[in-house]
């Protein structure tokens, strides 16, 4: 129950152990569980790019592709240079059939980082 000023007792410290319990359900293949705990996360503090990476990455194990398009996005909008945020991105474009799109973030992502996955999906021969 909300107390006077808007709080719900969570704490920064709780929402610690909500991203690091999301991160366990994502690994233990609940990505639906992870999703739930790091929407408190991410209410409470939506500047949390590393909380918001770890839901895109729970949408796409979920096959939530437009959640994950948005999440995976604005990550990229604060970090533009975040390689893997752009591999997630392509692969995410990839599942809805959106191959230009794709391609351009799968080269985005090798151009960052030389990860002989991104250099493979990029596809720069091609």
């Amino acid at each position: 129950m909300p107390d006077s000023s808007g709080s719900t007792g969570r704490t920064p410290e709780t929402h610690v152990i909500d991203f690091r319990a999301a991160e366990q359900l994502l690994a233990a293949r609940d990505p639906r569980g992870a999703v739930k705990l790091l929407d408190g996360v991410i209410a409470a503090h939506p500047e949390n790019t590393a909380a918001r990476l770890l839901r895109a990455r729970a949408f796409f194990a979920a096959a939530q592709l437009r959640p994950a398009e948005l999440e995976f996005s604005i990550v990229l909008e604060r970090e533009p240079d975040n390689a893997y945020a752009h591999f997630a991105l392509a692969r995410t474009y990839e599942r809805q059939g959106r191959p230009d799109q794709a391609k351009r973030h799968f080269r985005l992502a090798a151009a960052l980082d030389p990860n002989p996955e991104y250099l493979q999906r990029a596809r720069f021969d091609a």
